[in-house]
């Protein structure tokens, strides 16, 4: 059986528990260890690391990433997670189980720029990679031995070190023969983990499963498939391929290949982002126009800095509204040029704003930006009924600049601070 070190690298005969080189006691091994190729690096409580990274004085302590007590958790480190803390939860929720947590506002230019370095160290590993955000991405080693004299799984623990060394993060792999598996991989030993689901086991490793392990499978699916009595793999096995579609329409399909562990999706390099959004919840319902201004330029910069830190731009600028009562608004508008430009992306959803302040009170706002593009096509023609446009967009790029070399806060526009 294959096996080496995790820290260290080195190859180790079978059953050690301890590498003989350096002492360490992760050692990874597995009948086909050198024969699997397709991974999921998912990067461990990526933003709130980041900012443990950036700030000595966090280490130890509980932090969280999100809103404000009305908003949610983006992410939370794991200190707070052995409380009880989980991404998504109400930050009311979250402060009641762990009320010495730290809190932050999420830095995403900052994680995006970290984001970047680490896809730079999987591009020198291999061109299929499929990002699926900014701290997780599907990578397809198969064929690389060569190049790299090495398989696959000793490069992905050479990646892990690496980042661990030079940027001071960790992250977790899964390894299998497909995507659906490899995902289920990375989560099992988390953090610092490396996993393997092998061919040969698939089978006998899926049947007790639940099927909420199946990624993209929310409550709504979970209340369904559990409507029909499928809560296990093994429930899953036992309806004919025809009944699930019949139940189920396409999902049905996919669910019955999963069941038996196939998963035919290749690793797709391009796969496109498809909408890029930012939101809050306030601390207490509002409709006044300037605070809900203020909101809509700080979302809006927020929406561009992502869009910039992917190359992206977009076409469609959505304005999403939460009623005090929960009633949902969504209002959006093409643009005739696609934008990744702040100013742009403020005075569009300014503009769906006015019509809507009706309705106000409103408890959450949200900024998107969706039909997304290349940058190269962006914000080409300029506005002829604007002629202060191109002046804006100049300003907005010299920000941009300063913001770069001395911090997000070094230069802030006036209707931020409302």
């Amino acid at each position: 059986m294959p096996a080496f070190c995790r820290d260290c690298l080195t190859e180790l005969a079978p059953a050690t528990r301890r590498c003989a080189a350096c002492g360490s006691p992760r050692v990874l091994s597995h009948p086909e260890l050198y024969d699997l190729g397709i991974a999921h690096m998912d990067c461990d409580a990526f933003y709130a690391s980041v900012e443990k990274r950036d700030d000595p004085s966090l280490a130890g302590k509980p932090l969280i990433i999100g809103g404000g007590r009305r908003g949610v958790v983006s992410t939370a480190c794991y200190v707070a997670r052995i409380r009880g803390v989980r991404s998504a939860m109400p930050m009311f929720q979250a402060l009641r189980l762990c009320p010495d947590a730290v809190v932050l506002k999420p830095r995403m230019e900052v994680y995006a720029g970290v984001s970047r370095q680490i896809r730079a160290m999987m591009e020198e590993l291999t061109p299929d990679i499929e990002p699926l955000s900014l701290d997780e991405a599907f990578l397809d080693l198969r064929g690389t031995q060569r190049l790299h004299g090495a398989p696959p799984a000793v490069m992905l623990a050479r990646l892990v070190r690496r980042m661990s060394r030079e940027l001071g993060l960790t992250g977790s792999i899964g390894l299998s023969h497909n995507k659906f598996l490899a995902k289920i991989a990375s989560d099992l030993d988390k953090p610092r983990g490396f996993s393997v689901i092998g061919e040969a086991e698939t089978a006998d490793f899926l049947r007790d499963k639940p099927v909420r392990m199946i990624w993209g499978v929310g409550q709504a699916g979970q209340a369904a498939l559990e409507a029909a009595g499928i809560r296990s793999f093994s429930d899953l096995l036992r309806w004919e391929r025809t009944d699930l579609v019949a139940r189920f329409g396409a999902m049905g399909e996919r669910l019955w290949h999963l069941a038996r562990g196939q998963d035919r999706r290749r690793v797709n390099a391009r796969a496109p982002v498809k909408s890029i959004s930012n939101e809050t919840t306030f601390a207490e319902d509002t409709g006044d126009p300037d605070i809900l201004d203020g909101h809509v330029w700080r979302l809006a910069e927020n929406v561009s800095d992502r869009a910039k830190a992917r190359r992206l731009a977009g076409r469609v600028v959505t304005l999403k509204l939460k009623r005090a009562d929960h009633g949902t608004l969504t209002r959006r508008t093409a643009l005739r040029d696609a934008t990744q430009m702040a100013d742009v992306i403020y005075r569009t959803a300014r503009g769906l704003l006015g019509p809507a302040l009706a309705q106000a009170p409103f408890r959450l706002i949200g900024i998107g930006l969706s039909d997304l593009l290349d940058e190269a096509g962006a914000d080409l023609s300029g506005d002829l009924l604007d002629p202060q446009a191109r002046a804006r967009s100049d300003a907005e790029r010299a920000t941009d600049a300063i913001r770069q070399r001395f911090g997000h806060d070094a230069i802030r526009k006036g209707r931020a601070l409302r």
